[in-house]
């Protein structure tokens, strides 16, 4: 079984990645006897971990089983818990939840959340467009028995507007914090978990505080909506749908806990790829599916099309903090990015000139090997970029390793360019007029800035030491 997670995950130096042929456990510590040399572990054919003894004796040794949140808590095997990943956010986890809903006393709501790539793979996969495919997921889902079923393009709106403040916020104060700038985007994981476990004392204070649109869409979720249905955090189950499997692991994170509720803000990721896997096993195609009524609470919609945000297909968030920033720091009224490619497709630089002198200098990076790049720069003291839109997967979100693959016979880079049209055929929005997020503002979050906004649309990072203990041993 191939990993599905993104690229940095995999690199072998951050001893990551266990092939397919071992399993996902702690090292069982032996104790030095005295008088004895230190017994021997060996790895049996079947997986199995033994412990030889000096007299040549034989003892199996107990597993120690692994949780998702623990993945994020070492230095070893966070890409090879597919295992745990399967049975704990899968599919099989959400249906297995609709399932206890019938008949019960006592429901889960169930909500689930679709990312707007991951539409736009199922409408590229379908041959429909990507409204028509949130349309029909929407009713698939609901005849599920799902409760209800939003568009994280909402939750995105938040996740730009809070980028955008925190952008201006970080620029003014770089003449007295030499960390202030570059602010690099944090709405990817599997690039947040390479910088935690790599670089921390050098690349964390650069990285965005912002939650993620998934993340942002499981604070409203299980705050904002569970108090306006009058539901406790714990009678809802929370579904993200995302174009990658590293989701599941930012699901996963200690930070994203409520520990009053004792529940998780999303409690399940499940990919487009597992979506479209679920259909199949139901004997279903999407094109055979009558459209339903997009709700409307949190999803960003316009009569039964929905809209998305301009830039990127991984987001927009170097297209909106480029015009903001330009209009507030310094007048400018930006219309259209002129992008210029550098060292190649993935690493493109957008600048704001003004009498010859440069204003702002923003770049998006993506794939490995110019994050690499980047990296290197930033622990020099030598980039020159005041933002950085980064990415672990080449082309960005809507070439995530959790999307509907190419067919038998299609060409995967014509697939993922149809992905793309998709995309962005939708209807573009400017996050400072969605008026129903300004009003959330002001409601739930008591006003732009206030702490209760910091803490509900803010998070942090952790540096992993690496270890040199019996867990990072190649055996």
């Amino acid at each position: 079984m191939a990993s599905v997670f993104s690229g940095v995950l995999q690199l072998t130096d951050l001893d990551d990645f266990i092939t397919p042929s071992q399993e996902c456990v702690k090292p069982i510590k032996v104790e030095k006897k005295q008088g004895k040399s230190v017994a021997r572990i060996q790895i049996e054919d079947d997986g199995s971990y033994v412990q030889v003894n000096q007299d040549g004796g034989k003892e199996k040794l107990e597993k120690a089983k692994i949780s998702l949140n623990d993945c994020l808590a070492c230095s070893g095997c966070i890409t090879s818990a597919e295992s745990v990943l399967i049975t704990q956010q899968s599919p099989e986890e959400l249906l297995k939840v609709l399932r206890n809903n019938k008949g019960a006393a006592e429901q889960k709501t169930v909500v689930v959340s679709v990312s707007p790539q991951s539409r736009a793979s199922l409408a590229a996969h379908f041959g429909i467009s990507s409204s028509e495919a949130g349309r029909r997921l929407t009713s698939f889902l609901k005849n599920l028995g799902v409760h209800y079923v939003f568009d994280t393009s909402f939750s995105r709106t938040f996740s730009l507007l809070e980028s955008q403040r925190e952008f201006v916020e970080r620029f003014q104060r770089k003449g007295q914090d030499n960390k202030a700038l570059p602010m690099l985007t944090s709405a990817c994981p599997g690039w947040i978990c390479y910088a935690e476990k790599t670089h921390g004392e050098y690349i964390l204070p650069y990285i965005s505080t912002t939650r993620s649109p998934q993340q942002m869409m499981g604070s409203l979720v299980k705050s904002h909506f569970a108090e306006k249905q009058g539901l406790s955090p714990q009678q809802i189950y929370h579904v993200a749908v995302m174009p990658c499997f590293d989701k599941k692991l930012e699901a996963s994170r200690s930070d994203f806990f409520m520990n009053k509720a004792e529940t998780r803000e999303v409690d399940c990721v499940i990919t487009s790829g597992e979506v479209q896997k679920m259909l199949e096993e139901h004997h279903i195609s999407l094109n055979d599916v009558e459209p339903g009524t997009l709700d409307s609470m949190f999803s960003s919609v316009c009569g039964d099309e929905l809209l998305s945000h301009a830039g990127s297909g991984s987001g927009g968030y170097l297209h909106h903090v480029f015009t903001y920033a330009a209009k507030q720091l310094f007048g400018e009224e930006v219309k259209e990015l002129t992008y210029k490619t550098l060292r190649n497709k993935d690493f493109q630089e957008v600048r704001l000139e003004k009498d010859g002198e440069v204003l702002l200098c923003f770049a998006a990076t993506y794939g490995f090997r110019n994050i690499q790049n980047l990296v290197q720069k930033l622990k020099r003291g030598k980039s020159l970029y005041h933002f950085v839109e980064v990415m672990a997967c080449p082309s960005g979100c809507l070439n995530g390793g959790g999307q509907i693959k190419a067919a038998a016979g299609q060409n995967q880079k014509e697939l993922l360019q149809k992905v793309e049209e998709l995309y962005k055929e939708e209807r573009p929005l400017l996050p400072e007029d969605d008026t129903r997020v300004a009003e959330i503002y002001q409601t739930w979050l008591h006003g732009v800035g206030e702490d209760r906004a910091r803490e509900l649309l803010r998070t942090q990072y952790h540096a992993v030491e690496k270890m040199t203990n019996g867990l990072t041993i190649k055996w």
